[in-house]
């Protein structure tokens, strides 16, 4: 089992070249793991995490509902957004400045082979993060992602997660809001979740500014111990 992920940070990149970029790993892996299958070899499987910024951008999961999006395709360009459907399990959510995504393509037959426990992992992650800040993240029943203040009037949302996965090999993945503008949430029913908000990590701190460098060291951190993994330098040619 290769339990080794290269790292990429992309910085700033459109959604849609990132998606592409997402399929064309993911379906490396699946290529080689139906070819070892059909010619009975065992060469290792790679695995991938990608950091990356987004533009204004709103997705919808396949099995979301679209009134879920309150704007127009003109105010969608008045906001300076694009919109796309895609293939990921979830609702609504929103990406865009000031937020971290993520994007593990991992064959989980390097670590477990098990959906429920792959985004349990990863909602522990982000509840070691804030944990790391002084924040309590919680899970709440039946809604997956991170949330503070479950149990309250005033339950809010921090990290929204969302995947697809194929012959054990996942794809999509987090989105972390660190510094986000959090009025684009407010042109959407985030997740599909009426009567909840969504918050921000440098709101909850009480600061302007969070450094993401920072928090993206702290999400390594917890990734690599959680899947008893090792990032290493990406070696496939980039965007």
């Amino acid at each position: 089992m290769n339990k080794k992920i290269q790292l990429l940070d992309l910085g700033q990149k459109d959604y849609k070249e990132t998606w592409e970029y997402q399929e064309d790993l993911f379906k490396d892996i699946l290529d080689l793991k139906i070819r070892n299958r059909r010619e009975e070899l065992e060469l290792e499987t790679p695995n991938y995490f990608l950091f990356v910024e987004h533009p204004h951008v709103y997705t919808l999961g396949k099995s979301g509902d679209l009134s879920n999006l309150l704007l127009s395709e003109k105010q969608l360009e008045d906001k300076g957004a694009t919109f796309y459907k895609i293939n990921r399990g979830g609702d609504i959510t929103y990406h865009g400045p000031g937020q971290i995504v993520g994007y593990p393509i991992l064959d989980l037959e390097n670590f477990f082979t098990d959906i429920h426990k792959y985004l349990r992992f990863l909602e522990e992650v982000f509840i070691r993060v804030l944990a790391d800040y002084g924040l309590t993240g919680t899970r709440s029943e039946g809604e997956t992602g991170v949330w503070l203040g479950v149990g309250t009037p005033f339950a809010r949302k921090i990290c929204a997660l969302g995947v697809r996965a194929s012959r054990w090999v996942t794809m999509h993945g987090f989105a972390l809001n660190v510094n986000s503008d959090l009025g684009y949430f407010d042109n959407i029913i985030p997740c599909g979740i009426r009567g909840k908000a969504v918050t921000s990590l440098n709101v909850e701190l009480g600061i302007e500014e969070v450094d993401v460098a920072e928090v993206k060291e702290k999400i390594k951190k917890h990734f690599t111990e959680l899947f008893e993994s090792q990032f290493v330098a990406f070696q496939k040619e980039t965007v």
